[in-house]
């Protein structure tokens, strides 16, 4: 959106265009050497949007942890300014009903969960058993591996 509004920083471009050319094809050849309880690739429904299809499919509420979602470089600057895809809206307006945000996350960063993703990675749920493990074996590939939140009792999603 910022790009095609011709008001993108070049290094903001340059970090979106190599994450978007990362394939999840070696992150699944990962993941398959683990038990996974659930998996999907975050692309246009956004994380919320496939978090929320994870959580109501498992029976289960997922929460998110704020600080140790990754962005993508300036992201969170162009939310700031209201810059966002249309799809944002659309995402938000589906899935809004089953997320509970903190009181104190802005509207813009609250929508910034729901923007669709051309290329995301991967949402994996996995024993909190093996966390320690799997994430050593991304980073032993060069993959990044972020731990983002858990799996509680209930149902939706909840950012914290």
């Amino acid at each position: 959106t910022v790009l095609k509004a011709g008001i993108a920083d070049p290094h903001h471009v340059s970090a979106a265009i190599v994450s978007m050319k990362q394939l999840n094809r070696e992150a699944v050849r990962l993941l398959r050497l683990f038990e996974v309880h659930a998996c999907t690739d975050v692309t246009g429904f956004s994380l919320l949007g496939h978090g929320y299809e994870v959580a109501e499919r498992s029976g289960a509420r997922l929460r998110f942890y704020w600080d140790r979602l990754p962005f993508l470089d300036g992201a969170k600057e162009y939310a700031e300014q209201n810059l966002f895809p249309g799809g944002s809206c659309r995402n938000r307006d589906a899935y809004h009903l089953w997320v509970d945000f903190p009181s104190d996350l802005s509207e813009e960063m609250q929508l910034l969960l729901f923007s669709p993703e051309t290329s995301g990675g991967l949402l994996a749920a996995v024993p909190t058993t093996i966390v320690k493990e799997v994430s050593a074996q991304f980073a032993s590939r060069g993959h990044a591996c972020y731990l983002i939140g858990e799996v509680v009792t209930g149902s939706g999603i909840e950012i914290v």
